[in-house]
């Protein structure tokens, strides 16, 4: 075997590093690709997971970390499909490329809501629309048999007019849900909008013994009138429901109004039972009452919002709603 000269040795090694060199660069560059991949699938909004064939994890992002337990519940599959874990609802897709498997698993619980709302507030609009002929009939009758009847008759025909109020009231709110909220704004009095008011709590009905403290003061709002009515009985007539399952024979409901340069806040307390679960107070169709239809928080947010302003629950009281109307 013949001696390598100097020379030789000389280029094999320069070779060498420049091996050395190219593995470095194409190590690196790996590693940037897989940090690279790494960061992309992190940034997904959904949980992903890439699995090996033996089913062990070998990349998930920090959404999949979360849903750890919801992995043991899917399998791989040719098409999408829908799962529930934990109340919720998941899309999982799924892919195969050589050895590995991954799935996907995106949450679709509000998009399933939304299309749930939609269903129902079409529903409920045709029903209302259907019914809503029958209880003008009930209630044009009931006006007329009131004329008529003995004096003994007359309370319970007025129970016939405040349940069909009560029919009234939801087929109004579920039309305006279904087919949303546009203010006609115009110039008026709060004295008019209180005359509305109390023409209301006289048609609601209740039977305990309820004080009812309202601004006295009068002032300008420039909003549209009906729209307010339904604000502001949809707090009232809450409030009336608390204080009659509430264990006292009395209660109070109180609105008090205030104003600053941009507008007027009114603030609604009641001395009834206690809210019992914050979340579902704004959701359509969930409703904390047992008379509840769900959709009165709901709408009243919508008014405020269609009038620039807002509906909170107060932090400080959570018996206390605020309302503002921009001025």
């Amino acid at each position: 075997m013949a001696a390598i000269t100097p020379q030789e040795l000389e280029v094999l090694i320069q070779q060498t590093y420049k091996v050395e060199n190219e593995f470095n660069e194409l190590k690196a560059s790996y590693a940037h690709l897989q940090d690279t991949v790494e960061k992309v699938v992190e940034f997904l909004p959904n949980a992903i997971w890439i699995l090996n064939s033996d089913n062990s994890v070998f990349l998930q992002n920090s959404h999949a970390r979360e849903l750890w337990e919801l992995l043991k519940l899917l399998e791989y599959r040719d098409e999408d499909y829908e799962i529930k874990f934990n109340a919720r609802s998941y899309l999982v897709k799924s892919s195969s490329y050589k050895d590995k498997i991954m799935l996907s698993a995106t949450d679709i619980t509000e998009q399933k809501r939304k299309e749930n709302l939609a269903t129902m507030g079409q529903m409920a609009a045709h029903l209302s629309h259907e019914i809503r002929n029958p209880i003008g009939a009930i209630s044009l009758m009931s006006s007329t048999l009131k004329k008529r009847v003995i004096a003994e008759n007359i309370p319970i025909v007025e129970e016939i007019q405040k349940s069909v109020y009560r029919i009234d009231r939801i087929i109004k709110a579920t039309l305006m849900f279904s087919k949303g909220i546009q203010a006609q704004k115009k110039l008026f009095q709060w004295s008019q909008l209180k005359e509305s008011i109390d023409t209301a709590i006289t048609y609601y009905g209740y039977s305990k013994d309820i004080k009812f403290s309202f601004p006295q003061e009068d002032f300008t709002l420039h909003a549209d009138k009906d729209l307010l009515e339904m604000l502001f009985s949809n707090f009232i007539t809450n409030a009336i429901d608390a204080i009659e399952e509430d264990e006292n024979e009395d209660g109070i409901v109180e609105l008090v109004h205030t104003q600053d340069d941009n507008y007027h806040i009114f603030k609604i307390y009641d001395s009834g039972i206690a809210i019992e679960n914050e979340k579902e107070l704004f959701q359509a169709f969930q409703s904390t009452k047992v008379k509840g239809n769900g959709l009165g928080l709901v709408l009243s947010r919508q008014i405020a919002e269609a009038h620039g302003g807002s509906v909170n629950l107060s932090i400080a009281s959570k018996k206390c709603f605020e309302v503002k109307i921009k001025r």
